[in-house]
């Protein structure tokens, strides 16, 4: 008996329209760096609120018991090693840079907010969270712990 496969029909959309398409289907919340990071962490027994709306930002993940606002974030986005990436950049770069910039403003404007609140503030990179979750979460104890 032959396995049927299924077959995504291809579309005929423009550059543009393809470009709306694919970034439409972005996630800003329930990532998969996020959820590697939150099921790590109910493990330990740490619970948490996801997506926390109440503060500024709107961290990914808040320990509300000891006021830690904990952001996972995709490279890219926020600008790991922005001064080597943006030359990279090809198409549409004033856009790319002008955005990224935005959003590193951004997350530096939160977290102060945040830390003014007296919340700590942790970022981490979607690779370091992906590469070495259990030094995320020492990190993680090292701060309930001085709390």
């Amino acid at each position: 008996m032959k396995k049927r496969v299924k077959t995504e029909k291809r579309s005929h959309r423009t550059k543009s329209e393809q470009i709306h398409y694919t970034m439409s289907r972005v996630r800003s919340k329930n990532t998969k760096i996020e959820i590697m990071l939150r099921k790590a962490l109910w493990h330990s027994g740490i619970r948490y609120r996801k997506n926390f709306k109440a503060l500024p930002g709107t961290p990914d993940i808040a320990i509300t018991k000891y006021k830690i606002a904990i952001f996972c974030d995709g490279e890219f986005w926020h600008g790991k090693n922005w001064n080597i990436q943006k030359n990279k950049l090809h198409s549409n770069k004033e856009f790319w840079i002008s955005k990224i910039e935005k959003n590193m403003d951004r997350d530096y404007y939160t977290a102060s907010r945040l830390e003014y609140e007296g919340w700590y503030v942790i970022r981490f990179w979607g690779k370091e969270i992906e590469k070495d979750i259990d030094e995320c979460l020492k990190e993680i104890r090292e701060i309930i712990i001085q709390s």
